[in-house]
């Protein structure tokens, strides 16, 4: 696992809002805007099952994320990895806490009473930090 760099990891602890890179079936890449976290090493993504990047992630965990810091557009990160955890254990309340980050409500306003909360856990393989 590659570790993100010292000098740019604060990024993913602003409201940055991330690409989330996923495989078709075909090959094909997907991507999505995300919200992210960490749990320390690892990126975390927030999803619902049954979403397009949720089963592509199922199929094939190789994903790339890229982030830009809110603050400045020429400095950022992109990460190339594999999601090696998925739980949902946990991942109601970390919808929450990325909603307070992001929109600064108490409570994620888009849930549906019928989905189930999904966090995806990546580990870099490669790492570029610029600006």
């Amino acid at each position: 696992m590659k570790p993100i760099p010292e000098s740019h990891a604060d990024i993913l602890d602003k409201r940055a809002f991330a690409h989330l890179s996923t495989l078709m079936s075909d090959g094909s890449p997907q991507a999505s805007p995300v919200w992210v976290d960490t749990d320390g090493p690892r990126i975390v993504v927030n999803s619902a099952e049954g979403r397009l990047k949720d089963r592509n992630i199922r199929r094939d965990p190789r994903v790339a994320v890229s982030v830009i810091d809110p603050d400045n557009p020429y400095r950022s990160l992109t990460i190339r990895g594999r999601v090696t955890k998925i739980s949902t254990e946990g991942a109601d309340d970390h919808i929450d806490r990325m909603a307070k980050k992001y929109m600064g409500v108490d409570e994620y306003p888009y849930r549906s009473p019928d989905e189930t909360r999904v966090m995806y856990y990546i580990e870099p393989d490669r790492v570029a930090a610029m600006g």
